[in-house]
């Protein structure tokens, strides 16, 4: 595990320091809010993820499923690993080791499942020409930036705490990341950080910057109206068909009437 900063080092932050884990992250969130409000406001008719479901649904049925749960495994545990300060866990009983040896395995498992997920619906996108066709600048942002972002994550994790020596993010990525939310930014916290966490970091933070002006705002969009909505039904049209003997005696009386 890697050691806690040292006072000197917590007390140099130099100027690329407070560009890239202060002002970036300030402006990222920044637009994140008022790209929301400006979102809502201006394009609530776009305001979907815009499904493809009917060009194409084999992908879809298993690259959707696998994508959104492990997206939702991988944001609970950044959750807690971010947010939630190690004496919290510690003061309920759960040990420094217990903790690390859960988040990775679980962390990869989930990781795998968002990859594997993702992997298939961005081959569905490339590879169905009608998907593809239907392509907007958007995704074509937003599926690099999602893919890099996950990527790095995943590979941050395995380089370090499954291959690796291991290395103590809540120590220094997680102080960083929650003086953003306090408004005591603590740039040394995370300058010395592994390269690979900080590219991870740096990519979340654009995609959040990216989010609003993407098909994620569907995420904001829960369908807890489903729950009481009433069922849909549907009938099938019926389609008049002529009798056959009436036909027959119009057409016998009409040549009754030509032999006349």
């Amino acid at each position: 595990m890697n050691a806690p900063l040292s006072p000197l080092a917590a007390a140099s932050a130099s100027g690329a320091d407070l560009l890239l884990w202060v002002a970036v992250p300030y402006i990222c969130l920044a637009v994140f809010a008022v790209g929301h409000v400006w979102r809502y406001r201006q394009d609530q008719f776009g305001w979907t993820s815009r499904t493809t479901q009917l060009l194409e649904h084999r992908w879809l049925r298993w690259g959707s499923p696998l994508f959104h749960l492990g997206a939702f495994m991988v944001i609970a545990g950044h959750v807690v690993g971010l947010a939630i300060p190690d004496s919290w866990t510690e003061a309920v009983g759960i040990t420094e080791h217990a903790y690390h040896t859960t988040a990775v395995w679980a962390g990869s498992v989930a990781g795998v499942a968002m990859v594997t997920g993702l992997g298939m619906l961005c081959a569905r996108r490339l590879l169905t020409r009608q998907i593809r066709l239907g392509t907007d600048r958007s995704d074509k942002l937003l599926f690099p930036l999602l893919s890099a972002t996950v990527l790095l994550g995943i590979t941050a994790t395995a380089a370090h705490n499954v291959f690796g020596a291991g290395y103590d993010y809540r120590s220094t990525v997680s102080v960083w990341f929650r003086g953003l939310f306090v408004l005591q930014p603590q740039p040394e916290a995370i300058s010395g950080a592994p390269l690979l966490f900080q590219l991870h970091a740096l990519t979340a933070f654009l995609l959040f910057a990216a989010w609003p002006f993407t098909r994620l705002v569907h995420v904001w969009s829960a369908p807890i109206g489903y729950l009481a909505r009433p069922y849909l039904v549907y009938r099938r049209r019926a389609t008049p068909t002529a009798a056959p003997k009436t036909a027959g005696r119009t057409r016998s009386a009409s040549g009754s009437r030509r032999a006349a």
